[in-house]
């Protein structure tokens, strides 16, 4: 199936609002599901569908696709390109606006993630599934590398933050393959990659949701100042003999900085201010929790918002690493 042409047919005018660059290559998508680890007896959740390409690569493994775009003038493409597959519901709604109850009335159960979806939305995307109840068993997810970095970073690293801890509360992470710019139509200013998020809601034990949080927020609010400085801003009952004292008996100095903690320091010290009863300053506006990973390259998108492809942006080598 030639989606270029099925495109050009239905003068789709691609918007860059809406981050849409969309998979050609047949190879790929049979990787990304690959990675996925999709079978028979698994229902997936779509989050953009775009034209229907690596929906339809679901859709010949999985028992049910359930997809969901924003964008209505794509209706006519995939009435074409989505004809074949009986086992894919489509959706035309914002998949954030969707409560837990809308979701699981869908699913039935069980179910996966499986999306290329614009980059501007990546992380309140995947902490709005991985902070809920659901029965999620795992998300795969197409994303700009500098953001699989960051998903996948190390303490102590420069692209370690907020979103790291976050996401490795309940979730098993890693990059599955790199993914070259040429695969995408049109084709973007930067590279990609599939990132895969094993979901454990009973990896981690700690003592309240809340406090814990809070203090991930705390540690990389400013990242220039120390973890010490930072925390007792939020918590201002707590003093900094009190925190420097955890965290010399945990062998840390000072001096340390948020970035510099593991995701187990984070639960230890929230446990330890738990416990004490000390309460963050409610006064305090609290920055959101993974504010430090919401910003990435705009120039994702190499069009503007109606401009034609030109011939020259042909895809003509297929190249992307495991």
């Amino acid at each position: 199936m030639e989606i270029r042409s099925i495109l050009t047919k239905n003068k789709f005018r691609f918007k860059k609002s809406l981050g849409q660059n969309f998979i050609t290559d047949t190879s790929l998508l049979d990787a990304v599901v690959s990675d996925a680890g999709i079978t028979e007896e698994d229902v997936v959740f779509e989050i953009g569908t775009g034209a229907g390409t690596l929906t339809r690569a679901i859709a010949k493994v999985a028992k049910k696709v359930i997809s969901f775009d924003v964008d209505m003038s794509l209706k006519s493409i995939l009435s074409e390109t989505l004809s074949d597959f009986p086992n894919i519901e489509m959706h035309y709604r914002d998949v954030m606006k969707l409560s837990d109850d809308d979701i699981l009335n869908l699913t039935k159960g069980d179910f996966k993630i499986v999306a290329n979806i614009p980059y501007n939305i990546t992380t309140p995307l995947l902490m709005r599934f991985i902070e809920s109840d659901l029965p999620l068993k795992s998300i795969t997810v197409m994303v700009q590398e500098e953001i699989a970095n960051r998903l996948t970073a190390s303490p102590g690293t420069s692209d370690y933050g907020a979103i790291t801890i976050g996401i490795s509360l309940k979730g098993d992470v890693r990059k599955t393959r790199r993914v070259n710019r040429h695969v995408f139509y049109p084709v973007p200013n930067v590279d990609s990659a599939v990132v895969r998020i094993d979901i454990n809601p009973k990896k981690y034990v700690f003592k309240d949701e809340k406090t814990l949080k809070t203090l991930i927020r705390s540690g990389f609010h400013m990242r220039r100042k120390t973890f010490v400085n930072n925390v007792v801003n939020v918590f201002p009952n707590l003093i900094k003999e009190e925190i420097t004292n955890i965290l010399k008996s945990f062998g840390y100095d000072e001096n340390i900085r948020g970035e510099d903690l593991s995701t187990e320091d984070y639960i230890k010290i929230a446990d330890i201010i738990f416990e004490s009863k000390i309460q963050q300053k409610e006064n305090t506006v609290q920055p959101e929790i993974y504010e430090d990973d919401m910003y990435f390259d705009e120039e994702f998108f190499s069009l503007k918002e109606g401009e034609e492809i030109p011939v020259e942006s042909r895809i003509d080598i297929i190249d992307y690493e495991k």
